[in-house]
């Protein structure tokens, strides 16, 4: 009788002994999950966080070769600081770190927070790092990129100056998020380089993320949700693992292959319209080396032979 192939878990991972990782909003839930996983199985990691007491507080939970590095995405001064600071080879960058349906609230540099920290400081570090990079950057997306009202980025008004709703402010960055890895990918396959650029997202995984939603009822309802349906931040953390130890192809969207993508084995999984348009993909580009005054540099890593 033929068995069933076992889902993949993080006892699949192959050996990440030799490898240098950064985890950003690595402190806590899937955050901290990715480090213990990635350590456990032999990677040194860097917990990139901005609170550094709390985040040497989580590294000494952590069994393996871990590190503590100040990471502030919602100030570009602290991005350029991390990776001024940054010097050899870094195997893969985990673009996880964001910030979830928030009131409204400005980055240091006048951004709305949440595609400030969730888009623009993640597109900053990457530039900025990816002369280092040898292997892949994975970028964190939600299901949230294709909410219902058909979310788009608002290249009008990316503050969504009073416009401002916290549901559409989260899903203009988690859609940016996937049109960033989209043009990213395009952009090193167009140099040769052998690097790779990948997004995951963790279906509906319980968190403290939900506990600053600006909704009072959004709070009491996702207390609820991640009591009855969710799946812990290490089952979360699963299809960002995937996304960084498989050999996928670029611009692959990982997430978990149960009940409507909110929970499950991690899987190749689809995306909106709007996140598969290379458009807009290079124009929210070309707007992001405006905001951020990071370009894309030539990547470090040789074409593949």
């Amino acid at each position: 009788m033929a068995t069933t192939p076992s889902k993949w878990n993080v006892t699949d991972m192959p050996d990440q002994t030799g490898r240098t990782v950064v985890v950003t909003g690595a402190n806590s839930g899937l955050g901290i999950a990715t480090v213990e996983a990635l350590a456990g199985a032999g990677a040194h990691v860097v917990l990139a966080v901005r609170d550094l007491k709390r985040g040497e507080a989580a590294a000494a939970t952590v069994r393996g070769s871990v590190e503590v590095r100040r990471l502030d995405l919602a100030d570009l001064a602290s991005v350029r600081a991390f990776a001024a600071g940054w010097h050899g080879d870094l195997d893969l960058l985990i673009n996880n770190a964001g910030v979830m349906n928030i009131p409204e609230a400005a980055t240091k540099d006048g951004f709305e927070m949440q595609f400030g920290t969730n888009h623009l400081g993640h597109f900053a570090l990457t530039n900025l790092l990816l002369p280092h990079i040898t292997d892949r950057v994975v970028t964190v997306s939600s299901c949230a990129h294709r909410m219902p009202g058909t979310p788009r980025i608002h290249y009008d008004n990316l503050n969504l100056t009073g416009k401002y709703a916290p549901m559409k402010a989260y899903s203009q960055s988690k859609l940016a998020n996937l049109l960033f890895t989209l043009e990213l990918q395009r952009r090193l396959a167009e140099t040769g380089s052998r690097l790779r650029a990948v997004a995951a997202h963790p279906g509906w995984a319980a968190t403290n993320l939900q506990g600053h939603d600006a909704s009072a009822l959004r709070r009491a309802f996702m207390r609820v949700g991640n009591r009855l349906m969710a799946q812990d931040s290490r089952a979360g953390a699963l299809p960002t693992l995937y996304a960084a130890v498989q050999d996928l192809p670029g611009a692959s969207y990982v997430g978990p292959d149960g009940l409507a993508e909110m929970r499950g084995a991690p899987t190749l999984v689809g995306r909106s319209a709007a996140a598969s348009d290379p458009d807009s993909a290079r124009r929210l580009w070309a707007v992001s080396e405006d905001l951020t005054g990071v370009t894309f540099p030539e990547p470090a890593a040789p074409a593949r032979a």
